[in-house]
């Protein structure tokens, strides 16, 4: 069995974020990651997102894998692998009604989201 580790917790929401903070590419903006300690990520889907409906509107816990195709086998995948960037690889599994995210990084985060602070203690 792969090592899995923790990463974040995705809470949808409607209350306005920061506009800095707005993916286009992906319909969306995240805001917390950076800010805090505790791995908590807020997320608002713009209105034309076309995310399934479980990502849009369920809490979802977030752990980085070291091989997101060997993660996904036997699960119900709910969001096939995709690149939200480059160097990350994600993909969203339904698992008793809890709703997981993976990601996969092909080097450290730290230099795919360069932010000082955050990968240190």
């Amino acid at each position: 069995m792969q090592r899995i580790r923790f990463h974040h917790v995705g809470f949808p929401t409607d209350r306005p974020l920061p506009a800095r903070e707005h993916i286009g590419t992906l319909k969306r903006t995240d805001s917390g990651y950076f800010d805090n300690p505790y791995g908590i990520e807020w997320h608002q889907f713009d209105a034309d997102n076309e995310l399934p409906a479980q990502i849009r509107t369920m809490p979802h816990v977030a752990f980085v894998v070291e091989d997101l195709q060997s993660a996904l086998l036997g699960k119900e995948v709910v969001l096939a692998p995709t690149s939200p960037t480059a160097g990350v690889r994600v993909a969203f599994i339904l698992d008793n009604h809890a709703l997981i995210e993976f990601l996969e990084f092909d080097r450290p985060e730290e230099l795919i989201w360069p932010h000082p602070g955050k990968f240190t203690l």
